[in-house]
């Protein structure tokens, strides 16, 4: 009796095939069970239920057995080999067979992709440079006045001057294109604040100049990847009317102001506040630059593939948050779809970088044996808990989700393993004052 026969070959080194050699005597029962199954449900006139002899039932059924045979064997065999092998298959087969002949042991084969093996370099000891980041004045000066616009008023602009950036006016518009008017670029009594970017380039930089009372024709040319295809690219005309010309007023910054604010008594109180809150934000930034680094040194001393279905699957993640932060923006959800969707191409390296990230980091863990414990999941979660100010039974349930625990135990695992990497790694640390200064060493 001929025995099973299974050979494993790469196709690349994230691309695998196995061919498969199943001895007739195996593909026999298969079939007899099949047809079996078939007899019991089958109903031919002249027959009784459960009767009906072989040969009159591959008169009637033979394709349909064959096939199913085939695939009963194909899933078995496949998935039983994987789980021998101890391999993950990433993507759904493709599968190569010609059919059962009488008599014939069976072939057929399965290309997949799965993990690249990776056996990861240059991680202990690596040159990096911290960048630490110092709060200045100027960074307070900018935060509060962000704060102080919160509570500010628009007051109409007493002298006859033209309106200027960070502005506020209200104005008639109605755009045309190729002198044909377009109903969704007409607007009466508008609020814009010249400078907020809320318009195609070029638009509120020509309003700027205006007066109160003035008409005007301007001509703006749309970007080339606009959401609207009829007006991506092409030059519109649009006629203005400035109707109103207002400009903010913020509120001084004393004791008085801090009354809007529950849980600040004084002035101080709230400067501390701002600047602790400003400390974690540059130790935040200053985190994620370091990680970036290591990352970038790393991929750069491990070459390995990206299997092409975790790239697919991380492209249209993107997407998706692209199409969810387009939607909060305002943006309808069929340009927000269409548009989002468009970028396919243009995710395409940074997705291949992101899938390539974390099988390194991945097999790096494997490698040190750096594992999520559930202490680690329960502290993780805790932390959560404090930092949205929301109790830690919530929290905990929103993880129950499989899915979710999963993705939480891998972010989890990333950040033990930049740990690791960063405590054997050889830190400079450069300091730099400002939030958007260069670096003062």
């Amino acid at each position: 009796m001929s025995e099973l026969s299974v050979k494993v070959e790469d196709l690349s080194q994230v691309k695998k095939k196995m061919s498969f050699e199943i001895p007739w005597a195996f593909v026999k029962d298969e079939l007899d069970a099949v047809y079996r199954t078939i007899g019991k449900k089958a109903k031919i006139k002249g027959f009784r239920p459960g009767k009906i002899p072989r040969k009159v039932l591959e008169t009637y059924f033979k394709s349909d057995a064959e096939g199913e045979a085939i695939t009963n064997i194909v899933n078995r065999y496949y998935w039983q080999e994987l789980d021998q092998r101890k391999m993950v298959s990433l993507s759904r087969p493709e599968i190569e067979q010609n059919g059962l002949k009488e008599d014939t042991d069976f072939s057929f084969s399965a290309s997949f992709e799965t993990e690249p093996e990776i056996d990861p370099q240059g991680y202990q000891g690596i040159e990096l440079t911290r960048t630490e980041i110092k709060v200045s004045d100027a960074d307070m000066e900018k935060r509060l006045n962000e704060i102080r616009r919160m509570f500010a008023s628009l007051q109409d602009v007493a002298e006859d001057r033209p309106a200027a950036m960070g502005d506020f006016v209200t104005i008639d518009f109605a755009g045309t294109l190729d002198g044909e008017a377009l109903p969704e670029l007409k607007a009466d009594d508008y609020l814009l604040e010249l400078g907020s970017k809320r318009f195609v380039p070029g638009f509120e930089e020509q309003v700027a100049g205006m007066k109160k009372g003035e008409k005007k024709d301007i001509s703006v040319t749309f970007p080339a990847d606009y959401s609207e295809s009829k007006m991506a690219g092409k030059n519109v005309v649009f006629s203005i009317t400035l109707k109103e010309l207002k400009e903010q007023k913020l509120p001084e910054l004393n004791e008085e102001f801090v009354k809007n604010f529950d849980k600040y008594n004084t002035l101080d109180d709230l400067k501390s506040e701002v600047r602790k809150s400003m400390e974690e934000q540059c130790k935040r930034q200053s985190d994620a630059k370091l990680k970036d680094s290591i990352t970038e040194v790393l991929l750069a001393a491990n070459a390995f593939e990206a299997p092409a279905s975790l790239v697919q699957r991380q492209i249209f993640y993107m997407i998706a948050d692209t199409q969810k932060r387009m939607r909060s923006a305002g943006m309808d959800e069929k340009s927000a779809m269409e548009l989002s969707f468009r970028m396919h191409d243009q995710f395409k390296t940074e997705a291949e970088k992101t899938v390539r990230a974390f099988l390194l980091f991945k097999k790096i863990a494997e490698k040190e044996a750096v594992a999520v414990s559930d202490e680690d999941m329960d502290n993780h979660i805790k932390e959560l808990s404090e930092i949205h100010h929301v109790g830690i039974d919530s929290v905990k349930s929103i993880y129950e989700d499989e899915e979710k625990k999963e993705s939480l135990k891998a972010e989890i695992l990333q950040k033990k393993v930049f740990d690791f990497i960063e405590q054997r790694a050889n830190i400079k640390v450069v300091e730099k004052i400002g939030m958007g200064e260069e670096a003062v060493a």
